[in-house]
């Protein structure tokens, strides 16, 4: 006998699905197939193939910015593993001791930038960091660090580091929150049995709660290449999509901007915009596809 269509789930699933297509699926089906069309003066496309992407890949006149952004989008995301989420355990693990006195209140003034608009975020480091009217090298002159100064925000060596920094300020809150709520998950059982072992704290760390919170590390991880390689506004809100100084700060976010709608002299090409909008999916994609096929599986069999 033929089971009854359970029409209670459709009715209940069909909005979010309709709006998931509508806005998401469908967009990303079009910018993949838009990926393979040129398109002449009068705006009329054309079938090519694989040739937007072959240029981007190989002509210097494309791949030159093309594979800048892809280097500094990996120093972006390097920047956030290897700082952000360090600190955000050590903030996470700090603030799940038992004891700590205004616990909440730090994580709320932890957490609060991540609410703020990437804009204002931008602009307010600007003022800070100012050669010009800024408060940093006035503040650093009175602990005796004004001669380590410099306009972070206008070298090419330091510019893309100092706004990775700034996005690690604000964004560290949710890393911070996501262990905190693994590290709370922990058995308060075994944390027990460890100490009337006569374990201490630290190799209670190490050797009971860090494995325990292997997978949500994981998980902050994947979210942390996605969110980076995702990135433009605070980059677009400073330093414009010209990303500057001479493209040191320029993004796959940025350049897919200048490539679409176009900047200054450079003309926009939607269909080379798609390209560059689908090499940036297809990059995600393999890093979201290694992270379950070699590290998601192993964690699997860690927990079982």
């Amino acid at each position: 006998m033929m089971k009854r269509l359970p029409w209670h789930i459709v009715l209940f699933l069909a909005p979010a699905v309709l709006i998931y297509s509508v806005f998401s699926a469908l967009p990303l089906i079009d910018t993949l197939r838009l990926g393979f069309y040129t398109s002449n003066d009068a705006g009329q496309h054309s079938f090519v193939g694989l040739s937007n992407y072959l240029t981007i890949l190989t002509d210097p006149a494309w791949s030159t910015s093309f594979w800048n952004a892809m280097a500094n989008n990996f120093k972006f995301f390097l920047i956030h593993l290897l700082v952000q989420n360090p600190i955000g355990l050590i903030l996470a693990t700090f603030l799940s001791l038992k004891g700590l006195k205004f616990a909440r209140q730090y994580r709320t003034f932890i957490f609060l930038p991540t609410l703020l608009s990437v804009v204002i975020i931008g602009f307010i480091w600007q003022l800070i960091l100012s050669p010009l009217w800024g408060v940093s090298e006035g503040l650093m002159a009175k602990v005796g660090l004004e001669e380590y100064f410099s306009p972070w925000l206008g070298e090419e060596g330091s510019a893309l580091i100092t706004l990775a920094l700034i996005s690690v300020w604000q964004f560290v809150g949710i890393p911070m929150m996501l262990i905190y709520a693994a590290l709370l998950a922990v058995p308060e059982d075994i944390i027990e049995a460890a100490y009337v072992e006569g374990a201490s704290s630290w190799r209670i760390f190490w050797e009971i709660k860090l494995p325990l919170i292997l997978p949500t590390l994981g998980l902050v991880t994947i979210l942390t290449y996605v969110g980076n390689f995702n990135a433009f506004d605070l980059i677009y809100s400073v330093k414009g999509a010209i990303a500057g100084p001479n493209y040191s700060t320029d993004i796959l976010g940025t350049l897919f901007y200048r490539t679409f709608f176009g900047y200054q002299s450079q003309i926009g090409s939607p269909t080379m915009g798609a390209a560059v909008a689908t090499l940036m999916f297809l990059v995600i994609l393999c890093g979201v596809g290694a992270y379950f096929y070699f590290v998601q599986r192993k964690l699997t069999r860690y927990e079982l």
